[in-house]
């Protein structure tokens, strides 16, 4: 009996087919009438099928033998079922390797694959995974579960101790695991192997230790040499040190994704071994340090010969690869200053553990924990103090609420109408008519930009089931939008003198709304960027048809066109510029130092504060305090629960509100 999430897989076994045949078969099976529906069981072999995997180690007991099975068996085949009534069941590896394959395709005897509280277990890339999910099963939860915490220097009985689960329960799970192929014994026992073994015992037994191992690593000096340069160093050339043994293990660097990522990995077609390790990220969680090296290969053959939408995906794929050579065994990067591994972890899959597993799983792997940028408003972030977290702190922060609230303290921002959910328009709000084109966000979704015309009816259809953002994009043309990461490079001197008589550009990292907005966030010790619009040009003097995107300082003609539209935290992956200049400043500001990091969580500690008061100041219904695990305010919330904390959904807005000029104000619809 298998989980239901696992029954795609065990169907691919059974029906010694490929992924494809048994979704086809599935789809039969679904779409007769259900009068004439015959269970998918009737399609199934009767007898077992030759295994893909069997292994030495894995144990063979007896099954239900009758006298006339025992007169159809030759001689060898009645010793090992005389043996196997005696002893209860043995290990494949003493018996002839034909006798026990043949008394198991009659179904004469059954396999168990045996897990001991001491084992190791290695998760390679997922091969033919059916997904086949069903809400509420707890034995699947505890599957994915398992799946994003488990790592091969963590013992089973270690892992059931972190997961607060009985062992017993995590050890029939791993073992569903290795007979399906979705994971590997790394610890395997040693065994005097019957003779009828050799030729299928290969040094594939030492494949697991060889995983941490794929590429060639640089000498020691040559890294030393390249990481101890006072120059920040080019992200391309980053080189893998030698990860170390299994004695020195020391905690890894988590760069968090979410299901967007994965989902450009496989939409894109951008290389053909690349699909499996995307299935790997979005149904395992994690793709850990001993696959990269085989995952940054893959990404290495994507050519970059897209364009329009399809280019979005291409981009990703190089700033990943980019991004993941820069973090691995950079000593610069690693807290501990010695060189760490990484792991990608997807957010949706960690907020699948409950907040003290969650916590516990993170402390005892991970050393500092990266976001990308920027991460789905659809995703809950990981809000975590321990271990540091260079990336939004709560999903406070990654939400509409944190625009509003930017909007408000510096005065400065596009129109903009946050409506509440059941709320419906009649007409557009004057301050929108000189606008042909604005954008939409509903609440957890991501913003999209619809004509000005035809914006009442979509609007209103999204207002009945979730409350909306509505703001001003652009006149005519496309807005003009720039990024500018953070932490901000400082302005250049200029000799007065020489500017004098000649119109002087203005340096956007010297806004107005930048400068009031840095008295709340704390731009010196996190990384990310910033995103202003000029939507008040009805033609743009740009030629190029994409945005541009600015990672260093820009100069423009003036301030008042220039909008503060969002902002987020984390290593932005959508651009090569953008997150060549992010990785180049997390080495140049040392922000992954220990001093910076606590500055980091302090001043974290206090942007959650203003926000989550401006959440409540503009709320008719209080923030409820069960909702934040606290006795009293929202405060006391923050600072009793910022580690590893498992908030609320993000609170849905109560008033109607408009930002217009500078000023924020309530308002009725």
């Amino acid at each position: 009996v298998v989980s239901t999430q696992s029954t795609g897989s065990s169907g691919i076994n059974a029906e010694y087919g490929g992924r494809n045949q048994y979704i086809d078969m599935m789809n039969q099976s679904r779409n007769r009438r259900f009068f004439r529906r015959r269970p998918a069981s009737v399609l199934l072999p009767v007898k077992p099928v030759n295994l893909p995997i069997i292994e030495p180690y894995w144990t063979l007991h007896i099954g239900l033998v009758t006298e006339e099975d025992i007169r159809a068996c030759n001689g060898s085949e009645k010793s090992v079922i005389d043996m196997l009534i005696d002893t209860g069941g043995c290990k494949l590896g003493i018996l002839d390797r034909s006798t026990c394959l043949s008394l198991y395709s009659r179904g004469l005897v059954y396999l168990c694959v045996p897990v001991l509280d001491a084992d190791l277990i290695i998760v390679p890339p997922l091969e033919n995974f059916v997904m086949n999910r069903v809400m509420g099963d707890y034995f699947e939860n505890l599957l994915y579960k398992i799946f994003v915490s488990i790592d091969e220097h963590t013992k089973v009985g270690d892992l059931a101790a972190v997961l607060e689960v009985d062992v017993e329960l995590v050890k029939n799970a791993i073992s569903m695991y290795i007979r399906l192929g979705f994971a590997k014994k790394k610890n395997k026992e040693k065994l005097d192997l019957h003779e009828s073994w050799a030729g299928y015992v290969t040094e594939s037994s030492n494949a697991s230790e060889d995983m941490s191992s794929f590429a060639a690593p640089l000498e020691r000096a040559e890294a030393e040499e390249i990481f101890d340069s006072k120059e920040p160093p080019v992200v391309d050339k980053i080189a893998l040190l030698k990860q170390p043994s299994e004695e020195g293990y020391s905690k890894r660097i988590a760069f968090l994704f979410d299901s967007t990522l994965t989902a450009f990995l496989m939409m894109g077609n951008l290389s053909p071994g690349l699909k499996t390790h995307a299935v790997t990220m979005f149904e395992v969680g994690k793709l850990s340090d001993e696959s990269l090296d085989s995952f940054i290969t893959e990404l290495g053959k994507v050519t970059d010969t897209a364009e329009g939408e399809a280019k979005r995906y291409f981009d990703h794929a190089f700033t990943l690869r980019d991004t993941i050579q820069f973090l691995r065994y950079n000593p610069a990067i690693d807290p501990a200053g010695v060189g760490a591994g990484v792991d990608l972890l997807r957010c949706e899959s960690l907020n699948s553990l409950d907040a003290s597993t969650c916590s516990r799983v993170l402390n005892k792997n991970y050393t500092l924990l990266i976001s990308m940028a920027p991460l789905s408003n659809e995703v809950r972030t990981v809000s975590s103090s321990s271990p540091y977290h260079i990336g939004p702190p709560v999903p406070e922060v990654n939400s509409v609420w944190l625009k509003m609230w930017m909007y408000h303290v510096t005065g400065c921002g596009p129109v903009s109408f946050l409506l509440t959910k059941g709320a419906r328009l009649l007409h557009l709000p004057p301050e929108l008519y000189p606008y042909d084109r604005l954008m939409i966000t509903t609440w957890g979704h991501e913003s999209t930009i619809v004509n000005t015309s035809n914006v009442l009816m979509a609007l209103n259809e999204a207002l009945s089931h979730s409350s909306v953002l509505l703001q001003a994009y652009s006149k005519r043309n496309e807005a003009e939008i720039v990024y500018v990461t953070f932490p901000f490079d400082k302005p250049e001197e200029t000799n007065d003198s020489a500017e004098e008589g000649a119109s002087k550009k203005l340096d956007l990292i010297n806004h107005p709304a930048l400068k009031k907005l840095s008295e709340f966030v704390d731009f010196e010790h996190s990384c990310g960027y910033i995103t202003f619009i000029n939507s008040s040009k009805e033609f743009s003097d740009r030629q190029d048809e994409s945005p541009p995107i600015c990672s260093s300082n820009i100069d423009v003609e003036s301030f008042d066109d220039w909008k503060i539209l969002d902002m987020y935290f984390g290593v932005p992956l959508f651009g090569p510029e953008v997150n060549k200049h992010t990785c180049d400043l997390l080495l140049s500001r040392k922000l992954c130092s220990e001093e910076s990091l606590v500055a980091l969580t302090d001043s974290h500690r206090k942007l959650v504060l203003y926000l989550l008061d401006f959440i409540a100041e503009y709320q008719i219904v209080p923030m409820a305090e069960d909702d934040y695990c606290g006795p009293g305010d929202s405060k006391s919330f923050v600072c009793q629960q910022m580690p590893g904390i498992n908030l609320p959904p993000v609170p849905y807005p109560t008033r109607n509100l408009m930002f217009s000029a500078t000023a924020l104000t309530e308002i009725t619809v």
